[in-house]
Parts: C-alpha cells; sequence; structure tokens
C-alpha cells in the first residue's frame, strides 16, 4: 500500500498486490480522546471501553455509510467474517484478553456478521510500538498462521486491530489469509 489517503478506503488500483489488503479504514487518528481510551483499555484493562469504542465506529458507519458497509450491506452479510489480529498466548495470559478480539466480537454482533478466531500468532514477537518503523516488518515476519480448525477460502474479512502505525501487522496477516484463500481482506482498526 502506497498510504495515500483512496476513494471510500479501497486501496489504489496501482498499488494492489496479490496477497495485500484489499482496503483500509479506520475511525481517528492516533491522538486524544482515541490514544488515552486505547491505552486504558490495553494497559489499565478497562475492557469496557471496548464497547465505547465500537458503539462509536457503528455511529460513525450509521451516519457516513463507508464503502465498507455499502458492500456488506449489498452482499447482505453473505460471505464476510471478522477476524482479529492474534495476540500470542504468553501476551493474552499477561493481559488477559485480547483486544482486538474484544473489540472483533462486538463488532461482529453489531453488524449480524461471522466472528472467527482462525488466526493463531505462533511467533512471540517484541511490541511493535517499541521499534523503529524500519524494524517492524521482519519483528512480524512469520508471526502468524492459520488455526487448522478454519476455512477461509472464498470469504470476505473485515481484519481488526485497535492500531495501524506502519501497518506491518495487518499485512502480514493479510498475506497468511490469502494464502489461505481468502478472497476480500478489509483492514479495520480504531485508530492511526
Amino acid at each position: 500500500m502506497c498510504e495515500r489517503f483512496s476513494l471510500g478506503g479501497l486501496t489504489h488500483p496501482i498499488c494492489k498486490r496479490s496477497w495485500g489488503l484489499d482496503g483500509f479504514w479506520f475511525l481517528g487518528v492516533y491522538e486524544k480522546p482515541l490514544k488515552p481510551a486505547i491505552h486504558k483499555l490495553k494497559y489499565k484493562w478497562i475492557t469496557e471501553l471496548a464497547e465505547i469504542l465500537t458503539n462509536i465506529m457503528i455511529e460513525y458507519w450509521a451516519k457516513h455509510q463507508p464503502l465498507i458497509l455499502d458492500q456488506i450491506k449489498k452482499d447482505r452479510g453473505e460471505g464476510w467474517i471478522i477476524i482479529p489480529v492474534p495476540l500470542h498466548k504468553k501476551r493474552q495470559s499477561w493481559r488477559g484478553f485480547n483486544q482486538s478480539a474484544l473489540l472483533a466480537k462486538l463488532l461482529a454482533q453489531k453488524l449480524g456478521l461471522e466472528y472467527e478466531d482462525c488466526l493463531l500468532r505462533i511467533k512471540h514477537t517484541k511490541s511493535q510500538m517499541s521499534l523503529k518503523s524500519e524494524d517492524r516488518k521482519s519483528n512480524i515476519r512469520n508471526a502468524f498462521m492459520m488455526n487448522a480448525k478454519y476455512n477461509v477460502k472464498d470469504k470476505k474479512v473485515l481484519l481488526i486491530d485497535d492500531v495501524w502505525t506502519t501497518g506491518s501487522t495487518l499485512r502480514e496477516c493479510c498475506t497468511v489469509l490469502k494464502r489461505n484463500g481468502a478472497k476480500t481482506v478489509w483492514g479495520i482498526t480504531v485508530a492511526r
């Protein structure tokens, strides 16, 4: 992705890649009030914030009808699934929950879409936030795989994470999903 803004969040045709995101949407910029809310959710364990943030996303979508919502409505939700970016089991055990999974489950409930926790994080990586931009891609490379219990062939995916910084995490997850047959993958985050 070239990282330039595009019509409705679609990846520019010139920037599309076989294993790349088809589009990206985010609620807002990673600064006040989103930054402290996300920080409290992740590090102060105020899980109620996941519902508040999801409700704000849904309210925004209801008012502004983004392209991704039009596509889901056009398909009547058929073939669409919501998948969270997974945490490694050590980090999830320490935190007690996966913030992306909380957001994804709530979004799936509110949109009436299927939720699948089908990605596994198999590599315990350093926090992406602590790394320089150029180190993030190598840090996250080969960190994910499909859970064999799930099938994403021909599915259209909303891939949920809390924050997009460089996009390395979402891109790596997207590659795994597309290599396992996902038809379309949109990255959705609370902040960028």
